[in-house]
């Protein structure tokens, strides 16, 4: 079901009704643990959590949504931080973390499934990453448009920064290099890449150039910090680019502008407003313009994710939760001047909602694949489809 609302200057279109609208969430389990779900263990106990987890379950059939990776199956209690791509050929590739319970340390692995149907059908999970009771985390991957190969940018247990490849589409995956001496500076503590597609730059000064967004802490700090790093042959060697000049940034994501500047939109912990921050870079990401508010864009403090749609006409797209506290609406917005506005919103998912990626299929439309779930938004990991006339329209 499609139906278009006027917000003032803005258009909101929703594709998918409101089946349940939960008045109990949380922050995932981890460095977001909130006070009510920590209250719940502390006064119960920790075995509570599989509960909380087995009870946030979506319906594989909801409405416009189709279950991607789905929880308590193919081995994994638990499915979170979705990522996607699609090869040179079309081929959509799925990642996430394969977890047993919530938290965001311990035995994770990095999973995947493709489909070569627009996401209409998905393959069979394949483990792509595994280090046995360590945390395989934070999948950033990106298509080298000029030799087709994939590569996977992630972390070990968000300490050690390493790259995966294929060259077959993801068939197959050589073994994971550690990188981390190229791209961690020494006084740095927790490491994070993405999580979210990284880019490769298509034009101007620093074409080719392979962009992923990652985000640190330094020693004798808990407050992140969004950078970037970069190649400029292939994947074979990596640098590290610039740091944004501000704490409590965080999680972020990249896409390209005009003439080869690249936009950072980052999640938020400065919570003086409930918006996201961004900067701008104008050589490629060794700098950083000082992070402003993007007051147009609500986040309750939540990862999201940028994609350049097209250049002609003028579309960037951003997904993410556009709630001021919680992690629910699940929102499409869409920028026909670089970022600078985004006067159009299509509604994605109105119950609990949080982690998400975007992809463009073929035939033009748009994939989006996230989280979502009943009393908490992790009820497995979900995709749909974004047409393409309600995009340009």
């Amino acid at each position: 079901m499609i139906s278009n609302k006027k917000m003032g200057a803005e258009t909101w279109i929703t594709i998918a009704g409101d089946e349940h609208d939960a008045s109990y969430e949380s922050s995932f389990l981890g460095r977001d643990f909130t006070h009510e779900i920590a209250n719940v263990l502390l006064n119960r106990c920790i075995g509570l959590l599989f509960l909380i987890t087995a009870s946030c379950n979506l319906p594989a059939s909801s409405a416009g949504k189709q279950h991607v990776f789905i929880n308590h199956e193919d081995g994994y209690n638990l499915f979170r931080i979705p990522t996607i791509i699609a090869t040179n050929n079309g081929k959509l590739l799925a990642f996430c973390e394969g977890r047993n319970n919530l938290f965001d340390n311990g035995n994770i692995d990095i999973v995947m499934k493709t489909s070569v149907d627009n996401g209409t059908t998905w393959s069979n999970i394949q483990v792509i990453w595994n280090e046995g009771n360590n945390t395989c985390g934070n999948p950033s991957p990106v298509v080298n448009k000029a030799t087709g190969d994939i590569i996977v940018v992630a972390t070990l247990n968000n300490d050690k920064v390493v790259m995966l490849r294929s060259t077959d589409e993801g068939s197959n995956w050589d073994k994971p290099k550690d990188i981390t001496a190229s791209v961690k500076s020494t006084d740095w503590k927790w490491y994070a890449a993405g999580p979210v597609h990284a880019i490769q730059v298509g034009n101007g000064l620093y074409k080719n150039r392979i962009v992923i967004p990652c985000n640190h802490t330094v020693s004798g700090s808990n407050k992140h910090i969004s950078h970037v790093i970069y190649s400029d042959d292939n994947g074979n060697t990596w640098q590290l680019g610039g740091s944004l000049a501000a704490e409590q940034t965080d999680e972020c994501t990249v896409a390209e502008i005009s003439d080869g500047q690249l936009l950072l939109n980052m999640r938020n912990s400065d919570r003086d407003l409930p918006n996201r921050k961004i900067s701008i870079s104008k050589d490629g990401g060794i700098t950083w313009s000082i992070p402003v508010f993007d007051t147009a864009l609500v986040e309750p403090v939540c990862q999201g994710a940028l994609l350049r749609y097209s250049f002609q006409p003028n579309v960037l797209l951003f997904s993410n939760p556009k709630h001021k506290k919680r992690r629910k609406n699940l929102t499409l917005s869409i920028s026909t001047d670089n970022g600078k506005s985004w006067k159009k919103n299509i509604t994605i998912c109105k119950k609990p909602s949080a982690y998400s990626d975007l992809v463009k299929l073929a035939n033009g439309d748009i994939l989006c694949i996230f989280e979502a779930g009943k009393g908490l938004p992790y009820g497995g990991i979900f995709s749909a489809i974004i047409k393409q006339k309600d995009i340009l329209e």
